[in-house]
């Protein structure tokens, strides 16, 4: 497959800026892969499509404040930081994305908060935005780590919506949300409610959930045609024994695995085994997802609507076929579904 197949005819007022008032009450397109049918619902009738003994993989990432804004010393120039990774607790070293970039170089510091309540020093260059930079803080480490996601802002994509409003730390972000780590939040899993979980728990379907924490390259330009050069970003993962457990005893007793978003998607297929069960553990994977793809473990699969030239989209056409996921696409713009982060969603049975 080349990277032109995956165009279509976008528009910006295709993208939800919001999400529904009700996590549950997106809309839901249900598409059959074997029969080639859709069906057009509401989110929260999702369970119809399942049975006792079916299983739902959450990915329970949290997405942490990643943006921060500062400024730099001398010159007072404003300037917007990305915090990507922690690498170093005891060094306080964090990867990060600097705007504007040609203005920070190494030996730069830079200044946050009122009072200048924190300071970082720019200590490397990682890429053309990317730089290492150590933070400077008299406090132990809880205090540090309170005192910068309090200075930094929920990392909504800016082609979302511009402006970041409070309501947006809960609204970018799962109920089950556990494990802080993500810088972009696992869509398909923001639209379950408590009360659907609670519907799914009395109809016996099952759940399990793993760990990706999902980074900026999820965003990142494909500007190669040929697929097959395209080289993913690496995101880490957790697979417990539980998670373990319970998909394999659902694969062995012939239940429906569903594979809630991409994320958790990528996962499963990076820790399978040849034998088919999956294997507890943690790592990273820089898997990437295209056509033609035998996909092992997942039965089904959520996932929004997303933009064109995609890797998210390109992994959604190689699970439900490329003809079949394209017509939906189609036709989930006749019908005015939401696309991106705040949209609606599809389930590809």
């Amino acid at each position: 497959m080349k990277l032109s197949q995956y165009g279509y005819e976008f528009k910006p007022e295709m993208l939800a800026k919001y999400p529904v008032e009700n996590r549950d009450e997106a809309r839901l397109m249900v598409v059959n892969r074997a029969k080639g049918t859709i069906e057009h619902r509401i989110f929260k009738d999702i369970i119809d499509y399942f049975d006792e003994g079916d299983l739902f993989v959450f990915n329970d990432t949290k997405v942490f404040p990643a943006r921060l804004y500062g400024n730099k010393e001398k010159t007072g120039a404003e300037i917007e930081i990305f915090l990507l990774r922690e690498l170093n607790r005891e060094l306080r070293l964090w990867d990060v994305l600097v705007d504007p970039a040609r203005k920070i170089r190494i030996g730069n510091k830079l200044y946050f908060g009122d009072d200048d309540l924190m300071v970082a020093e720019v200590i490397d260059n990682t890429t053309s935005r990317g730089r290492t930079l150590r933070f400077l803080f008299d406090g132990d480490y809880d205090e540090f780590k309170t005192a910068l996601f309090k200075l930094g802002e929920t990392p909504l994509p800016r082609w979302v919506r511009e402006k970041v409003e409070p309501e947006d730390s809960e609204r970018y972000q799962t109920i089950f949300a556990a494990k802080e780590g993500a810088v972009v939040a696992p869509t398909a899993g923001m639209h379950f409610s408590k009360h659907l979980m609670k519907r799914m728990e009395i109809r016996g379907v099952e759940r399990a959930f793993l760990t990706l924490h999902a980074g900026l390259g999820n965003f990142r330009t494909v500007d190669v045609e040929d697929l097959s050069k395209h080289k993913m970003d690496s995101e880490q993962y957790i697979v417990d024994d539980a998670t373990a457990a319970s998909v394999n005893r659902a694969k062995r007793n012939g239940r429906k695995v569903v594979s809630i978003g991409t994320t958790v998607m990528r996962t499963l297929e990076t820790v399978v085994s040849t034998n088919g069960t999956i294997n507890a553990g943690e790592g990273w994977t820089n898997k990437f997802i295209f056509s033609p793809y035998e996909f092992t473990v997942a039965d089904a699969m959520v996932s929004n609507f997303h933009l064109p030239y995609s890797t998210q989209l390109m992994m959604v056409a190689a699970f439900g076929g490329y003809d079949c996921v394209m017509n939906a696409y189609k036709i989930a713009r006749e019908e005015g579904y939401r696309f991106g982060t705040y949209g609606d969603a599809m389930l590809l049975l």
